[in-house]
């Protein structure tokens, strides 16, 4: 589909993109999601030699960074093709955490760090993970939370409790927010990230956690992590103490950018099985499903709800990148409730038209209504986006 953003550099990688997943990742989808986790890691860490042949890899960087140097709008429309895959971005390097970890460390690091832990990120040969949700308290409000780090000499002492730390199964390191100054007068000021090595004494993974039924491993995992007593150079500190929830802004604006355009991708995938689908079974002598009335609604409404949801990202996307968040803040609000819900709403669609055979792993939109229900529940419920884009417009009206 021709996009008011496209370029003509866009338009070269994404013809290599896309010639390599559909030779090399469409057919084996099956297979990989078939295998335990590790197992799959390894045979994706094999392909991900291929995928940097492409020039996409790490898709979000500029070139003395080690990536292709696109604009946002063109990361986005990137990151759609790469989200027709559950894999693709991790085949590129460029999927959470580490994708907003590697710029995290890039801005906020040096030294000893940045060798240590953020070349080998960008090259592909480790991972890392960001724990900021914990089990007693709202992850949509990140001010609250009770994992501290109190300074002890050149040190800091973590203790805390996270969960959903995605990726943690198997990362070098943990991005950990914490509070550093539990008292400060302002709310926003009192955590800070800090840099911990996993194989650091203290940092214990209970458990990763089964998700409607299936609990990942790997780069797929959610675990469920404690801290205590987590000893760590002062040094590991990210910015400055105090600063954990402006770099935390810093990195979900754009980040759900990038979530939104990968849901995109998921939708066109999902939508293209369910025409498919649509023009394949045969429901009667003659007739197959796309001659219902009720399925040529749902394919009608999904094709307008994606394209529609697809403009908007873009757009707001463009607004990021030439005026900044914070003048996109509201539609960084609005696209992430309107994509998430235009997902469940095609993924629904699909599954319904495969009848039966959708609800089975034999069909990849079973994987995608099981893992991507969670969409409107993370980087911000979408409830939570909805109070706060609905407060600032009627604020513009008066409420106080």
């Amino acid at each position: 589909m021709l996009s008011l953003f496209s370029t003509d550099r866009l338009s070269a990688l994404t013809e290599k993109v896309r010639q390599f997943l559909e030779e090399e990742i469409y057919p084996i989808e099956k297979k990989l999601l078939q295998l335990p986790g590790k197992e799959a890691e390894i045979l994706l860490n094999e392909k991900r030699k291929t995928a940097k042949k492409t020039g996409a890899w790490n898709l979000y960087l500029r070139p003395e960074q080690g990536g292709p140097g696109l604009s946002l709008p063109e990361i986005a429309q990137l990151g759609e093709l790469l989200g027709t895959t559950p894999y693709g971005h991790y085949l590129f390097n460029c999927q959470a955490p580490d994708a907003g970890n590697i710029e995290l460390l890039q801005e906020y690091t040096s030294g000893s760090l940045r060798a240590q832990f953020l070349q080998p990120l960008i090259e592909g040969n480790i991972r890392s993970c960001f724990a900021m949700t914990e089990p007693e308290y709202a992850g949509s409000n990140p001010i609250l939370m009770a994992t501290t780090a109190i300074r002890d000499g050149e040190d800091y002492l973590i203790n805390g409790h996270k969960w959903f730390t995605t990726g943690a199964d198997g990362a070098a390191f943990a991005i950990v927010m914490c509070l550093t100054d539990p008292e400060h007068p302002n709310p926003y000021e009192r955590a800070s990230m800090i840099l911990v090595p996993t194989n650091t004494p203290g940092f214990r993974i209970i458990r990763n956690i089964p998700v409607m039924g299936h609990a990942g491993e790997g780069w797929a995992s959610h675990s469920e992590i404690k801290l205590e007593q987590v000893r760590v150079p002062a040094t590991n500190i990210l910015g400055q103490p105090g600063q954990g929830f402006r770099l935390a802004q810093e990195r979900l604006g754009p980040g759900r950018i990038h979530h939104c355009m990968r849901w995109i991708g998921i939708a066109e995938r999902c939508f293209d099985m369910m025409c498919r689908r649509a023009v394949s079974r045969e429901i009667a002598s003659g007739q197959v499903l796309g001659h219902k009335q009720m399925v040529q609604q749902w394919i009608a409404e999904s094709r307008a709800e994606i394209d529609s949801a697809r403009y908007m990202v873009l757009h707001t996307a463009h607004e990021m990148e030439t005026h900044g968040q914070k003048q996109a803040r509201e539609a960084i609000s609005a696209i992430k409730f309107l994509a998430s819900g235009m997902l469940q709403r095609v993924v629904d669609r699909s599954l319904q038209t495969h009848g039966a055979l959708g609800m089975t792993d034999d069909c990849l939109v079973s994987f995608y209504y099981r893992e991507e229900r969670a969409a409107r529940i993370y980087d911000g419920s979408d409830e939570t986006h909805k109070a706060a884009l609905a407060k600032r417009i009627l604020r513009q009206y008066g409420l106080k």
